[in-house]
């Protein structure tokens, strides 16, 4: 299975990417996390973006928040899929890192989930890497059946609540 990078533009974003490390784990998906800064370490995400291929990677997780360039710098870089997750900021509540990851120029595409959307990242980025992988695949099946489970339970408990209203 190709590995998942996940790219944070600062060690304080680990607060919001702790959801997609867990969900890569509990899909059994191997990965590395690294900080790297589109502004601050420039030549290093070009580096690492420019070999993400022949490393490993299959799918690039890029997490920003204000200027959020960091997604949009490493698809500059790669011609594997990168997914952008915007961090929220105090200020402008994300809406300015959901912009920045998102507005990308014609050719250098960056799929991106919703502010602080950790969690999807991740399953955004098994169901890329499934397409290749059928236990992956399978596991996927899993997850988006157990969603589905515990939905109906909620509405079967609502159900019950409703009655004694």
């Amino acid at each position: 299975m190709k590995k998942t990078a996940v790219l944070m533009g600062s060690d304080s974003d680990l607060a919001v990417m702790a959801e997609t490390i867990k969900t890569l784990r509990e899909f059994g998906m191997p990965f590395e996390a690294h900080i790297m800064s589109a502004h601050r370490t420039p030549g290093r995400a070009a580096r690492f973006a420019a070999d993400a291929r022949q490393n490993g990677f299959g799918v690039v997780i890029a997490a920003a928040g204000k200027a959020a360039h960091l997604a949009g710098a490493i698809a500059a870089h790669t011609t594997l899929p990168v997914i952008g997750v915007p961090i929220g900021a105090q200020g402008l509540g994300g809406l300015d890192s959901l912009l920045s990851t998102a507005q990308m120029p014609p050719g250098v595409p960056v799929a991106t989930v919703a502010v602080d959307g950790a969690r999807n990242a991740a399953v955004l980025a098994a169901q890329i890497l499934a397409v290749g992988d059928e236990a992956l695949a399978e596991t996927l099946e899993a997850f988006k059946s157990g969603m589905e489970e515990s939905v109906m339970k909620k509405d079967e408990k609502l159900q019950k609540e409703i009655d004694s209203v």
